[in-house]
C-alpha cells in the first residue's frame, strides 16, 4: 500500500495552502556533479543537457565521467542517456530548449544548431554582422531566442526556422548588465518579448519599440526570474534580499531576506518559481520555498542540485533524486485534507465504507445528494493529480460509486480520465522518464506527447498510445520509416536475415506491410521517399514513391532526385495539366535543350500528351522552343508551317524572304510535299521581286506582301506596264486573270484611253462584255458605250440599256428587226418621252 498522500504535504500561510514534494525518480549514480556544469532544463518533465564548466577546477584523482569538455550530454528527468555529441564550432554562448524539446545551441559567432534527440542539426546564423562584433550572451525560450551582442545590442530570432533576426530597441548599455531575463510573447500583454536587464540600480524594459528605466533602487540585482505567467519579477539583489513585484513594476508583493536563511551556505544558485504562487531559491544542498507572505519551506539534498520551473510546480534534481515540488491542487486538498468536509471528501468517505460494508456510506451520499455531481467531477480531478497508481484508482472507484446514485450523468470526463492516467503513467516509467503531469499533459495536448515520444525513437509506445486515444498514428509511422531508413544501409553483399533486411525491396517492403496492417493509414510516401533520398538511398525513395496515390507529392521529389523521365511519365499519368506544365518547365529550366528534346522524343506514345501540351505552351509563349522542337524531331512539315506563321508578321522584308526561303527549303525535304515546296518557291521569287519592284520605285510605291494579282494591279496603277507584263510572264499568269486585273486598274486611274489601247491590242479573252459591265459599274456608261460595238449582237440591247443609251437601244433593235426585244426594253425606258419614240420604232417596223 502506498504512502497516504498527506504524507509529504507540508503547511504555509497558517495552514491555509499546502505544498507537497512527490519524489518522481531515483537517479543515484546516474548523473554526475551538477556543480561541475554547466545545465539547461526543458520544461514539461522534460530532459536535461549538460555541458561540463571549464571555468570550474576539478581536484586529482577525483573521479569524472570520461568524456570530453566539448561534449554536451542529454538525460531524462530518470538519469537515463538520451544523447551524446561533441561540439567543435567555437565557444558556446548559451544552449536551452524548444518547445519541441529541440536543443539550441550557440556559439560566440552567432552561429547556432537546433539540434533533435537522435543528434540530427539544423545550423543557422544570426547574420555577418553578429559574426563581426560576436555575441557575449544570450537567452533561449521555447519558440526563440534574445541574443546580446558584442555592441551591447539586442537580437530576436522568432521561432526555429532560421528567421532574419530582429533588432530590439537599443538600452544604450555600456557595460554588460549584471543579470537579465525575457518575458517570452505568449506570456506578455503586447505580444511581443520583454527583456528585462539589471543596470546599476535600477532595471531596464526593452521590446521592438522603446528601452524604458523603471527607476528601482535597490539593485543591482543578480538574480532575475519572470514567473511562467509573466505577471510576477522575483529579482534578487547583490545584498541578499528577495522582492517580488509585478512584471509592470506597480505593485511590491514581497520581500525576503535570504541571508537570514540559517542553513544556507555559501552563495545563492537559483531564484525559480514554483509555479505562479511561490519561489524557489536554491544553494548547494539546500532549497527554499518562499511564499506570497514570506513564509518558508526547507528542502535538504545530497550534493548540488538544479531547479526547472514548471507552469503548475518546480522540478529539483539532486545527486540521488528528481522531486516535483507543487502546490497541492484543490481538489485534492478539499478530499485529504484531515477535517474536510466538502463533497469530494463526504463521497470519498462513502466509498470507503461501502468498501467495507458499512450503512455509513448510504447515509454519507444522502447528506451531499444536491451536490453528488460536483463530487464526483472533484474525484474525477482529484485522480488526474495523484502520481501513484493506487490512489488513482482509490479516487476513480470512488467517483464511479458516486455515478451510480445519479440518473444523468455524463461519463465522458471520467472515461477520458482514466485513458489520460494510462497514458500518464506508462510515459512516467524510468525507462521513459518523462514525468508529465495533469496540467501540463492538458495544456501541451496527447500529439504534443506523441511528438516527443517519436522524437526519441520511442514509436511502439506513441503507436498504442495513439491507437488508445483514437488519433491518427500518421505522425508516429512516418518518423518510424524514417528511422528505419536511417538504421538500414544498403549492403553489397552479405547472406541471412540482416542482408535482406538493409536491401532497398525489404525495407520498402516493411513499410509498406505496416502500413496496410494499420489500415493503410493516409501517410505521404513522398515524405519518407524524400527522407530516403537525403541519406543517399535514391533506390529506396524511387520505390517507395510508387505506393505514393498523389502524383502532386510524388513529381517535385523525383525531379529533385533527377529522375526527369519518371517524373514527366507521373506527371502525364495523372492527368493534371497544371502538373505536367511545372515539370514541363522545371526540365526546360535545368536540362540543356538537346536532352530536353530528346526525353520527350524518346518517350513515345506514353509522352505523347506531354509533346502536344509542349507544342501548346511554346506556341504561345516561346516560339524559338517551339521551333528547335520541331527540327530535334525532325518535324519538316510542322517546321515549314512555324515559318510561314513567323513570316506573316514579319515586317522587315528580308527576314520574311528568309522564313519563306526556310519554309520552302522544309517543305522540298518531304517528298510527299512538292506542291506546297513550288508554291513558297514562288512565294519567296514574288517577294524578292516586290523588292525590287519597291526599290525601282524608290520606296514611293508598297508592293512587298501583295499577291501576285495586286503586283500586276500596283503596276499598271502607277504606269508600271512593262513590269506588270513581265510579273504575268515569271509567275504564268493566265491571260482571263491579267486582262481582269488590268482592266479594273485601268478603270480605277480613269486610263480611258490606255483602256481601248489594251482592248485592241489583241483579241480580248474575256470578251468585251466584260468591259462594258465593268465600266457601267464604276459609273462610266459614255466609255462602255464605245465597247458595245464589239460584244455579239443578241446582246448589244441589253447592254446599250445598260449604258442609258435608249435611241441605241431602238437603232439595234431595228437593224436586226428584233421588236420582241424592243417592246421588252420599252416597258424598262426612263420616261415617257423615250417610250414615244421607241414606241414610233416599233410601229415603223410593221
Amino acid at each position: 500500500m502506498s504512502e497516504h498522500p498527506t504524507t509529504s504535504w507540508q503547511a504555509m500561510q497558517n495552514g491555509t495552502v499546502f505544498y507537497r514534494r512527490q519524489q518522481l525518480y531515483s537517479i543515484l549514480g546516474k548523473l554526475p556533479d551538477l556543480g561541475d556544469y554547466i545545465i539547461a532544463g526543458c520544461r514539461y518533465g522534460g530532459p536535461l543537457a549538460m555541458m561540463r564548466d571549464n571555468t570550474k577546477l576539478i581536484a586529482v584523482g577525483r573521479v569524472t565521467p570520461a568524456h570530453a569538455k566539448f561534449q554536451i550530454q542529454v538525460y531524462s528527468s530518470a538519469g537515463e542517456g538520451l544523447l551524446l555529441f561533441s561540439w567543435d564550432h567555437g565557444r558556446i554562448i548559451r544552449f536551452g530548449w524548444t518547445l519541441n524539446e529541440q536543443l539550441v545551441v550557440l556559439n560566440e559567432e552567432g552561429v547556432y544548431r537546433v539540434y533533435d534527440l537522435q543528434g540530427e542539426y539544423q545550423q543557422y546564423s544570426l547574420g555577418t554582422e553578429a559574426s563581426e562584433v560576436g555575441i557575449v550572451d544570450a537567452r533561449i525560450y521555447e519558440n526563440g531566442m534574445v541574443a546580446l551582442t558584442g555592441s551591447l545590442t539586442l537580437l530576436e530570432v522568432k521561432g526555429w526556422e532560421g528567421a532574419r533576426p530582429m533588432n530590439l530597441a537599443n538600452p544604450n548599455l555600456t557595460d554588460p548588465p549584471m543579470s537579465w531575463a525575457i518575458i517570452p510573447p505568449d506570456s506578455n500583454i503586447s505580444r511581443h518579448v520583454e527583456v528585462l536587464l539589471s543596470v546599476e540600480n535600477t532595471i531596464y524594459t526593452v521590446d521592438n519599440l522603446e528601452s524604458v528605466d523603471q527607476r528601482l533602487s535597490q539593485g543591482p540585482f543578480t538574480h532575475i526570474s519572470p514567473s511562467p505567467n509573466g505577471k510576477s519579477l522575483a529579482l534578487l539583489n547583490a545584498s541578499g534580499t528577495l522582492l517580488v513585484i509585478s512584471s509592470d513594476f506597480q505593485r511590491r508583493m514581497a520581500e525576503f531576506d535570504t541571508l537570514n536563511v540559517p542553513s544556507a551556505q555559501g552563495n545563492v544558485k537559483q531564484v525559480e518559481w514554483c509555479g505562479n504562487d511561490a519561489i524557489v531559491v536554491t544553494w548547494d544542498s539546500l532549497a527554499v520555498l518562499v511564499g506570497p507572505f514570506a513564509d518558508t519551506l526547507q528542502y535538504y539534498y545530497v550534493g548540488n542540485t538544479f531547479a526547472i520551473t514548471e507552469t503548475d510546480g518546480i522540478r529539483i534534481l539532486g545527486a540521488d533524486v528528481c522531486d516535483l515540488i507543487q502546490k497541492v491542487p484543490s481538489s485534492t486538498l478539499s478530499i485529504f485534507r484531515p477535517g474536510s468536509t466538502s463533497p469530494a471528501a463526504i463521497l470519498y468517505d462513502a466509498w470507503e465504507s461501502f468498501s467495507q460494508r458499512s450503512p455509513k456510506s448510504d447515509e454519507s451520499i444522502r447528506s451531499i445528494r444536491p451536490e453528488l455531481a460536483t463530487a464526483v467531477d472533484g474525484c474525477i480531478d482529484a485522480a488526474g493529480q495523484e502520481w501513484e497508481p493506487y490512489w488513482q484508482r482509490r479516487l476513480l472507484s470512488a467517483a464511479k460509486f458516486g455515478q451510480g446514485f445519479l440518473d444523468l450523468y455524463d461519463p465522458t470526463d471520467f472515461i477520458n480520465m482514466g485513458q489520460t492516467l494510462k497514458v500518464l503513467n506508462a510515459v512516467r516509467f524510468y525507462e521513459i522518464g518523462i514525468p508529465l503531469t495533469y496540467a501540463q499533459y492538458s495544456y501541451t495536448s496527447p500529439t504534443h506527447l506523441i511528438s516527443r515520444l517519436t522524437s526519441r525513437n520511442m514509436h511502439l509506445l506513441a503507436l498504442r498510445i495513439s491507437t488508445f486515444l483514437s488519433l491518427k498514428p500518421d505522425v508516429v509511422l512516418k518518423h518510424w520509416a524514417s528511422a528505419k531508413i536511417m538504421r538500414t544501409r544498403p549492403v553489397a553483399s552479405g547472406t541471412g536475415k540482416d542482408a535482406e533486411l538493409d536491401s532497398d525491396e525489404e525495407v520498402c517492403r516493411l513499410i509498406v506491410d505496416k502500413f496496410k496492417q494499420l489500415g493503410d493509414v493516409e501517410v505521404s510516401y513522398a515524405e519518407i521517399a524524400k527522407r530516403a533520398w537525403e541519406v543517399g538511398r535514391t533506390g529506396l525513395a524511387t520505390k517507395l514513391l510508387d505506393h505514393e496515390k498523389r502524383a502532386s507529392d510524388q513529381v517535385p521529389l523525383l525531379l529533385s532526385m533527377k529522375e526527369d523521365r519518371l517524373a514527366l511519365q507521373k506527371a502525364v499519368d495523372s492527368g493534371d495539366t497544371d502538373l505536367v506544365y511545372q515539370v514541363l518547365l522545371h526540365l526546360h529550366k535545368h536540362l540543356t535543350l538537346g536532352s530536353f528534346f530528346r526525353l520527350i522524343e524518346d518517350g513515345g506514345e506514353q509522352l505523347a500528351p506531354a509533346s502536344r501540351l509542349l507544342q501548346v505552351y511554346a506556341r504561345e509563349q516561346d516560339r524559338d522552343m517551339l521551333r528547335d522542337f520541331y527540327y530535334s524531331d525532325d518535324r519538316r512539315v510542322e517546321s515549314a508551317v512555324l515559318a510561314l506563321e513567323e513570316a506573316l508578321h514579319m515586317v522587315d522584308p528580308s527576314a520574311r524572304i528568309a522564313a519563306v526561303k526556310s519554309a520552302q527549303k522544309f517543305f522540298s525535304e518531304d517528298k510527299d510535299r512538292n506542291f506546297e515546296a513550288k508554291m513558297t518557291d514562288e512565294y519567296s521569287r514574288l517577294l524578292t521581286l516586290q523588292q525590287q519592284l519597291e526599290a525601282e520605285a524608290d520606296g514611293k510605291v508598297a508592293f512587298f506582301g501583295q499577291s501576285v494579282n495586286e503586283t500586276i494591279r500596283t503596276c499598271i496603277i502607277n504606269g508600271m506596264l512593262k513590269r506588270a507584263d513581265k510579273v504575268k510572264s515569271d509567275f504564268k499568269v493566265p491571260d482571263k486573270r491579267f486582262w481582269y486585273t488590268k482592266l479594273y486598274a485601268l478603270t480605277e486611274v480613269r486610263d480611258f484611253e490606255g483602256l481601248d489601247a489594251f482592248s485592241k491590242s489583241k483579241r480580248s479573252p474575256i470578251g468585251y462584255e466584260s468591259f462594258v459591265r465593268h465600266l457601267v459599274e464604276k459609273g462610266h456608261s459614255k466609255e462602255a458605250v464605245a465597247y458595245v460595238a464589239r460584244c455579239d449582237p443578241p446582246k448589244r440591247a441589253d447592254l446599250y440599256a445598260e449604258c442609258d443609251e435608249w435611241r441605241m437601244v431602238g437603232k439595234e433593235c431595228k437593224d436586226r428587226g428584233d421588236k420582241a426585244k424592243l417592246e421588252q426594253l420599252r416597258k424598262k425606258c426612263p420616261n415617257s418621252l423615250i417610250a414615244r419614240e421607241l414606241e414610233q420604232i416599233a410601229i415603223s417596223m410593221k
